[in-house]
């Protein structure tokens, strides 16, 4: 799984102007910012909330805090200091479940002023996680576990689908796999 690049955080990085200051450093040292580095998305998480709390955006320091907490109860498990991707990935995909799930609760129940707010954090979320593949995509790798597992009917589904969470797991949508193995396997 590749690292997005992000920024530490100095003070060309924190500043509320950063990017005009960006464009004209860009521009005129014609270089990589000095503290643009590959950071593990728990330090990208830490400091994007710095910079929110220096901004004072309250929406997104919240959910920023939330993603820590998530993080540090994590952490707390195995007495560890910090949270490999793998495993921030797997906190910020139920996270970003959770926040669906919210969102489709929220709305049949007539309250849109919160399904937005559960939208936003969820947009704030899904800033940190990787792309996931597309329909396309996923159905190769279906068709393609279909013919490895020899599934046949609906009572294939299981296998289809664990093969393909044990190949693709950081790559899919679980609950598109699962829709497209169920439309092939009628």
């Amino acid at each position: 799984m590749a690292l997005k690049p992000s920024l530490t955080l100095c003070m060309l990085c924190v500043s509320a102007d950063f990017d005009r200051l960006w464009t004209t450093y860009r521009a005129t040292e014609n270089q990589r910012h000095p503290c643009e580095v590959l950071m593990s998305i728990y330090e990208q998480v830490n400091g994007e909330l710095t910079a929110a709390m220096k901004n004072r955006d309250r929406d997104r320091a919240t959910t920023l805090r939330g993603l820590r907490a998530a993080f540090i109860e994590e952490m707390k498990k195995d007495n560890s200091d910090s949270v490999n991707d793998e495993k921030a990935v797997g906190i910020l995909r139920r996270l970003a479940r959770q926040r669906g799930e919210s969102i489709e609760a929220f709305e049949n129940g007539g309250r849109p002023e919160l399904a937005e707010a559960e939208r936003a954090e969820l947009a704030i979320i899904e800033t940190f996680l990787p792309q996931l593949a597309d329909e396309a995509t996923t159905r190769g790798w279906v068709e393609a576990a279909i013919a490895e597992t020899g599934a046949e009917g609906p009572g294939g589904v299981g296998k289809v689908m664990g093969y393909i969470m044990k190949n693709h797991k950081a790559d899919v949508d679980g609950k598109l796999a699962k829709t497209i193995a169920e439309e092939l396997l009628k």
